[in-house]
């Protein structure tokens, strides 16, 4: 009989959330849960690993009885845990942790990133996994006698829940991929990689598929099967529907996340700042690979912007003025966190250009959500350069809600920016692998209704160049 519903989690930066759909494409979230922000040092991102745990737990009790449960995580944040009592060394280190930064200017001192980057299709940045792995065996107490005892286990945070809730230590080739260790010509850990930042290579987990029995739950008495683990933006990939050469999404989140399908050959990305990226391998199939680009601050801006007074409620972010910012002189650039794709500069700080005695909060949030706009459109412009992409680009996230972002950003790009009905993008993806991963082939019916904004004609050229120059001035800021 084929099976009806399928329990997706969503575990993110700020919060872990179920969503369980069923055959027909209905969903419902029976639970959400947010866990704390650890910052014990300036630039220091934690995540208490067992909080998060149990928060998955109870999300999972949450739910009616599911047929195959989907994980989507948080991608390059890490965990250190004994082997034996399967407890955490200490807190996972995130994505947005800059404590090796100090580490990673060495490494380019030391001309690695060229070897880095052709092995591993990603540029030397604290954003990435290896570094933060590294950083656990020199500095936390305990782990490299582990190591040498081999009894440490060191993974994204997908193989730390799969230990600990099915028993096997394994992860993805997407989550592998994210790390800087994969070998993405080889599809294997490498040697030399592990070597370059530290790592103990019998340290990290089995690699695997995306989709297949990665263990089950017991959830009151019932085994539930695991059948797909991805990273979230990656789940958010294929729940757009991304399915082929040319189709590109963007989530708006902490920061902003693009993603465009290239097909069955790494993209060539020399000297374009675009990070080559394995999105998804299916058994007995070849990996599909695809561009990637990050830009640091999205949301994160707007909630800065929000902390310092600049509005009140977001529904204030609405009512600008027809003509842009930075057509009347006005421009931020949202480095709060340095320019990620295709800069990947962490001394960028976020800047204003064109302040005067007539500028107004309204100017400077019009201004704020241009900047996140620019720095999108800037990623798509690199992206097209290197393989063409389609007429439309889906988007999500809360930002996809704002109409003025998106018709400023249609503009800009000449595309159309189509935003889901469905918000529960990335569950769904999560959703619809763990359905394949049952072995089911046929797609399930989901509802793909998008509010579509086109270009409306306004003039933008001259803006892109206008803004390049101004992020120049951005740089060599911080400190």
């Amino acid at each position: 009989m084929l099976n009806q519903r399928y329990a997706a989690i969503d575990q993110g930066t700020t919060g872990t959330r179920v969503v369980v759909f069923d055959e027909s494409g209905h969903y419902h979230s029976p639970m959400s849960i947010p866990h704390k922000q650890i910052t014990l040092n300036s630039g220091w991102v934690e995540h208490d690993p067992e909080e998060i745990l149990a928060n998955i737990i109870k999300c999972l009790h949450s739910c009616e009885v599911v047929d195959a449960i989907g994980i989507a995580h948080q991608g390059e944040s890490i965990v250190a845990w004994d082997a034996d009592s399967k407890r955490p060394l200490y807190n996972a280190i995130v994505w947005q942790d800059l404590r090796t930064e100090k580490t990673i200017q060495e490494l380019k001192n030391a001309g690695f990133e060229s070897i880095v980057q052709s092995k591993s299709g990603l540029p030397l940045d604290p954003y990435f996994s290896a570094s933060k792995m590294g950083w656990i065996i020199k500095n936390v107490v305990g782990a490299k006698t582990l190591a040498d005892k081999n009894k440490l286990r060191l993974g994204t945070m997908d193989a730390f829940f799969l230990d600990r809730l099915c028993g096997v230590f394994v992860t993805d080739y997407n989550s592998a991929s994210r790390t800087s260790l994969l070998n993405i010509h080889t599809l294997e850990w490498d040697p030399q990689l592990c070597e370059i930042f530290g790592v103990p290579i019998h340290c990290l987990p089995t690699l695997s598929d995306n989709i297949g029995n990665f263990g089950a739950i017991n959830l009151d008495g019932h085994l539930t099967p695991v059948t797909a683990v991805i990273v979230d933006q990656f789940a958010g990939t294929f729940g757009h529907g991304c399915r082929n050469k040319g189709d590109a999404k963007i989530t708006f989140g902490t920061g902003a996340f693009l993603q465009a399908l290239t097909g069955p050959e790494i993209p060539q990305t020399h000297e374009t700042g675009l990070l080559p990226t394995l999105c998804w391998k299916f058994p007995k199939e070849a990996a599909v690979f695809g561009l990637d680009g990050g830009v640091y601050n999205a949301a994160s801006a707007v909630n800065w912007a929000r902390k310092i007074g600049l509005f009140d409620q977001f529904d204030e972010l609405s009512d600008f003025r027809a003509e842009s910012a930075i057509q009347r002189g006005l421009a931020f650039v949202p480095a709060l966190s340095g320019l990620g794709c295709p800069y990947w500069d962490r001394s960028a700080a976020g800047m204003w250009a064109g302040l005067s005695l007539d500028t107004d909060k309204k100017d400077m949030m019009q201004s704020v959500l241009e900047g996140i706009a620019a720095r999108s459109a800037e990623v798509i412009f690199a992206m097209e350069k290197i393989s063409p992409l389609g007429q439309s680009i889906s988007v999500d996230g809360g930002l996809s809600s704002n109409q003025y972002f998106k018709q400023f950003l249609a503009n800009l790009l000449q595309k159309n920016i189509e935003s889901p009905a469905n918000r529960e993008v990335t569950a769904l993806g999560a959703a619809l692998l763990a359905r394949k991963g049952l072995g089911i082939s046929h797609e399930m019916p989901v509802k793909r209704n998008s509010t579509i904004t086109r270009p409306d004609g306004t003039n933008m050229q001259g803006v892109m160049a206008q803004y390049r120059d101004i992020i120049a001035r951005s740089r060599q800021l911080r400190h």
